[in-house]
């Protein structure tokens, strides 16, 4: 509470005491942004045109879409078998994760574009910017990608015509592409090539890239542009482009969706891609049956002379010794022991199987397997780890085309690779000890009929020996040829596990741009970059503009607000006592009885922090306005480093208060008449050197004193307190002091040195003025304390006005 205030005498309330609650005022917010109504409806109006042409002129995108089932299968053939080998989770099941990473791979995107005709990009001339186009173009350039191409720049063909052009380069930003590295591309710094005319069906062929354009449909004045693309660039970027996933989680349908704005384009592409997926897979089961068909034609190949060895020598001993048939004791044994070598032999077969499989085994190889079904092995285990890794390596191997080594995908498939590989390994060790145990027991059963065979003539014996070596090898050939053709018949019938369920198709609508959603865009910038900017030039604006933020800042009350003065009217209070401005003046007249309202004679004090705050102006019309009152006034300029008053009076600054102090002269004769009644005014005077000491003399209090006996209103202009430092010991001989602000001119910082002068300079009855008021926050121009237009920047005034409605004070621009 501040020492004599009315609170402080009476306890009540005063009515200029500050209030401290910190809240937004919604009503200001609304208000500071409604003065710029005209910059917020231009960028508003900008932000919806710029939506309109970026909609008109932006080039449209279509989503291509189309899907595929992928099929789970479970393989029914040893799945008994596989949990009491410890290989539970084993089961071939289609991943759908996987499959997703197979579908977005790589390898799969260049092969497909391998199959397709899209390494050359074709654009033609648009209102805005060149557009590409796709399938029916002018011109076809044929390139040659078995040598260095200069790719990505772009290049200018002018049809001539019928059959010449002018080519030239467009935009000259070219790499180097080596078909013998395609995955690096060397930057060319800038490819030269001057504008020249060519033939068309002609190779033009430089050290960096060799094409030939073929006129397709283009007409003499056509201009062409095209641009080169490698074919790894290109699976990057559809790769990047392409989105697979699953229509739902339970499902196994997985939709393949592109964005493009060659509709055409993105059809060609996604069904050319599900066509090579499928192939790819396909070929994977296919690979099993090759291996086994290319096994069993190795095999023929020594069987087949074998077989021809044997049939010849039976037809020559034959022939030697006219014996064409067996007796019937030979051909019993003959019987017996051509079922047992049969055996034998197809257990020698599948032992060098089993030895073959166990050596690939050992030396960790990725090949294909080749299926024990296929020579002759019945063990349903053992067909059945077979199969399970022979699928585990493709889909290890389809995966790493894609992912990589540390990838989750890759290392669970390699950990099930090396446990089935372990059980298999196991497997086969435990059958090529049965498989030669058997054949060695085949062979004891085989010694004992020879023992029998000894028994017979020599000459049936000898021909049976024959027959056996060509029966063997008879039987081997057949068993073969009949492996082979299940394997061929197998292969043929092998069709992919998965399918196309729908073709790639394109909506007849794009999209993007989005039109409805960018006018909003375009909308709702129109209006955040206006206030944006008004909020952060608030923000950073360091003038006092906000009385209400003002009377938060200072530590005494806001007693009252001068608006600004558009006239030359110095004094608006004698010049036009009916104004708004003099209005102002007299509701400030009237809250100082309520200041000091038990003194006959009054004392005011008037400074501010720098000069050009309106102190003088806001002294001289309050001593006008109790002079008005018939109160004798005297007007006092104290600021003897920059007067004024002479000047806003019409006087001459001859002699003044520096006269009285640096001499013997009295006071009484420096007082001059201000041509208005009951108001004198002292004036400064001539600058002295010393303004500072004179003011603290001795002599200085006593002349006040007398002033003060014989005047009612004694009224002082000081210097400015940031500024001087007399003014501080002013404050002593004054009843009640004023501290003026400028609105839009003070400094916020300048609220700190009123608030020391309170709390540390103990300066007692000091209160606030903002003057110069015309940045309507909101409240209109009263503020409640006061109203209307008062100081101006250079010069003085009055101008009368009528207060507007706030609605046309938040239209006008101030």
């Amino acid at each position: 509470m501040y020492p004599n205030t009315p609170q402080a005498q009476n306890g009540s309330p005063s009515p200029f005491m500050v209030n401290q609650e910190d809240e937004i005022d919604l009503k200001v917010l609304l208000f500071n942004y409604l003065q710029y109504w005209p910059l917020i409806l231009l960028f508003v109006f900008l932000g919806l045109i710029s939506a309109f042409v970026f909609n008109r002129y932006a080039t449209p995108i279509y989503k291509v879409e189309s899907t595929v089932i992928v099929e789970d299968e479970n393989n029914a053939l040893g799945s008994d078998l596989f949990a009491s080998a410890g290989l539970v989770g084993l089961q071939g099941k289609s991943n759908i994760e996987n499959e997703i990473g197979i579908l977005k791979s790589y390898t799969l995107a260049y092969s497909t574009l391998q199959q397709l005709d899209m390494n050359v990009q074709y654009f033609a001339d648009g209102f805005v910017k060149k557009s590409e186009i796709y399938g029916n173009v002018p011109v076809y350039v044929r390139v040659n990608w078995d040598r260095k191409q200069a790719v990505g720049g772009l290049f200018r063909l002018e049809v001539l015509d019928d059959n010449s052009y002018e080519l030239s380069i467009e935009e000259n930003q070219f790499q180097l592409f080596n078909p013998a590295d395609p995955n690096f591309k060397s930057q060319l710094e800038e490819l030269v090539f001057e504008p020249s005319v060519f033939q068309f069906g002609d190779t033009i062929q430089t050290e960096v890239f060799e094409f030939s354009p073929v006129k397709s449909s283009a007409m003499p004045g056509e201009v062409i542009y095209f641009r080169l693309v490698d074919t790894p660039s290109l699976a990057l970027k559809m790769v990047e482009d392409l989105t697979v996933s699953p229509t739902n989680k339970q499902s196994s349908i997985l939709t393949l969706s592109l964005e493009t704005p060659l509709r055409r384009k993105g059809i060609d592409y996604l069904n050319k891609l599900q066509e090579t997926y499928l192939q790819r897979e396909l070929d994977d089961k296919n690979r099993t049956s090759e291996n086994t068909i290319f096994f069993i034609d190795q095999q023929l190949s020594g069987i087949t002379d074998s077989l021809r060895g044997s049939e010849a020598k039976l037809q020559q001993y034959r022939s030697e010794n006219r014996i064409f048939n067996l007796s019937q004791e030979g051909s019993v044994i003959f019987q017996r022991l051509q079922e047992l070598e049969k055996e034998r032999g197809l257990n020698e077969i599948n032992l060098k199987y089993l030895q073959t499989l166990r050596d690939y085994l050992a030396s960790g190889q990725t090949g294909d397997l080749i299926a024990p079904s296929i020579v002759g092995t019945s063990d349903p285990l053992l067909n059945a780890l077979v199969q399970s890794l022979s699928e585990l390596q493709a889909d290890r191997v389809r995966l790493t085309a894609n992912f990589a080594e540390s990838t989750p995908q890759v290392r669970d498939i390699n950990a099930r690779i090396q446990s089935t590989s372990k059980a298999l390994q196991e497997n086969v060790s435990s059958a090529i000890v049965n498989t030669e145990n058997l054949i060695a027991n085949l062979n004891g059963q085989i010694r004992q009929i020879e023992g029998e065979i000894n028994q017979l003539p020599a000459t049936e014996r000898k021909l049976l020996d024959f027959t056996r070596q060509f029966t063997i090898n008879e039987n081997i050939y057949i068993y073969f040829l009949q492996k082979k053709a299940e394997a061929e018949i197998t292969k043929a019938s092998n069709i992919p596990s998965n399918k196309i369920l729908d073709f790639a198709k394109s909506g007849q609508l794009p999209i993007a741009p989005k039109r409805t959603l960018n006018l909003l865009i375009g909308l709702i910038l129109g209006f955040i970059l206006p206030i944006g900017f008004i909020t952060v030039k608030d923000f950073l604006n360091t003038k006092i503009e906000d009385p209400k933020e003002l009377e938060k800042q200072i530590k005494v009350p806001l007693i009252g607000m001068i608006g600004r003065n558009n006239s030359d009217d110095a004094i608006p209070v004698l010049q036009n006592p009916r104004s708004t401005v003099t209005e102002s003046f007299r509701s400030l007249r009237a809250d100082l009885s309520y200041l000091s309202p038990q003194k006959d004679n009054l004392t005011l004090l008037f400074t501010s922090s720098i000069s050009g705050e309106g102190k003088t102006f806001v002294s001289m019309n309050v001593a006008s306005v109790f002079a008005l009152m018939g109160k004798k006034t005297i007007l006092m300029g104290l600021d003897l480093r920059k007067p004024r008053i002479a000047q806003d009076f019409n006087l001459t600054n001859d002699v003044g208060m520096s006269t009285c102090l640096s001499s013997s002269k009295p006071w009484q004769e420096v007082v001059k008449q201000s041509g208005y009644e009951n108001l004198d005014v002292i004036l400064s005077g001539p600058i002295p050197p010393n303004p500072a000491e004179l003011l603290l003399q001795e002599k200085f209090g006593k002349i006040i004193q007398e002033i003060k006996k014989s005047y009612d209103v004694v009224v002082f202009d000081c210097p400015p307190v940031g500024l001087v430092s007399e003014t501080k010991e002013l404050f002593a001989l004054s009843d009640v002091n004023f501290y003026v602000f400028r609105q839009g001119y003070s400094m916020k910082g300048n609220t700190q040195i009123l608030n020391n002068l309170v709390e540390k300079g103990g300066v007692r009855k000091m209160y606030g003025i903002l003057n110069d008021v015309h940045i309507d926050k909101g409240y209109g121009y009263g503020y409640g304390y006061g109203y209307g237009y008062g100081y101006g920047t250079n010069t003085y005034g009055y101008h009368e006005e009528v207060q507007l409605p706030w609605w046309k004070r938040a239209l006008r621009r101030h």
